[in-house]
């Protein structure tokens, strides 16, 4: 697909852009009205296909849950390992669409993989993810990020009253999530791992706050996000932080995301996750 396409849709999931204005420059783009409806399932996400763990896999035990946070409750989903055992604790973080099937199914691969896994709801002060995924995008811009961190920061004192989890805590987190995940690296002074997917890298004067290891995958194509790589690494070696950047070349941003046609690389995604997978079994185990 032209590449041109796919910069517009991400200006369009990441920017206050509004629907009409992305299908107005989607057309001229694409040369008409009728190929520019043609396109959008080839970039929309489609949730049909998110199921890829059963949510009634017999390995594992899922739930809605909420805990408290200042002001109100989070709402979040959590998947662990049927097996008893003592667990590391994994915070599975959203993209900028909120808690969605896929997410949930993200968490659930965790889940199976030997961890207690909890997927917050950054909109829970909201009322919540919404069906609709412009007007969850739209939502976002309402959050309070200081407040919307230390709500995230309290899904591990969450797990920590579970009596599966080991006290050892690590989280992932992709897009919008990934920056989350660079955030929590920055606030959670107890936090042993963080993993960014193509994450917005935090300001280079906080980094020394960073007492986590680090795993950040990029995407090759994602000129935006990357942008931010040379001050954060040059920050996270001055610093002496622990971490490790794998650039996927060639894929998009979201590449992990199989609900997303046009963006998803299998054999990128599969190695990114073969690699957290890795470094949580090495930090949280």
């Amino acid at each position: 697909m032209d590449q041109r396409i796919i910069n517009l849709f991400d200006e369009y999931t990441h920017k206050p852009l509004t629907r009409e204005e992305f299908i107005h420059r989607l057309t001229k783009l694409t040369g008409s009205t009728a190929a520019a409806l043609a396109t959008l399932p080839l970039l929309e996400v489609n949730y049909a296909k998110a199921e890829t763990i059963d949510s009634q896999d017999d390995r594992i035990t899922t739930a809605q849950v909420t805990y408290p946070i200042e002001g109100g409750e989070m709402k979040a989903y959590i998947a662990r390992p049927k097996k008893a055992g003592k667990y590391g604790g994994v915070v599975v973080i959203h993209e900028n669409r909120g808690l969605n099937p896929h997410i949930e199914d993200v968490t659930r691969r965790a889940a199976l993989e030997g961890f207690v896994a909890i997927a917050p709801d950054a909109l829970s002060p909201l009322g919540g993810t919404p069906p609709d995924e412009d007007k969850a995008r739209d939502m976002f811009q309402q959050l309070d990020m200081p407040k919307t961190i230390a709500n995230f920061a309290t899904a591990f004192d969450y797990l920590k009253t579970q009596k599966d989890c080991n006290g050892k805590f690590g989280c992932v987190g992709f897009c919008w999530g990934g920056a989350m995940a660079n955030n929590l690296a920055v606030n959670v002074p107890d936090l042993k791992a963080a993993v960014a997917f193509y994450g917005r890298q935090p300001e280079a004067a906080d980094v020394p706050k960073i007492k986590a290891a680090l795993q950040l995958h990029y995407a090759g194509m994602d000129e935006r996000v990357n942008a931010g790589i040379p001050a954060y690494e040059e920050a996270l070696k001055k610093a002496g932080v622990n971490y490790q950047l794998f650039m996927y070349e060639g894929a998009q941003h979201a590449f992990h995301n199989n609900t997303a046609p046009t963006r998803y690389n299998e054999a990128a995604a599969k190695l990114a996750w073969s690699r957290t997978m890795a470094f949580f079994n090495e930090k949280l185990r």
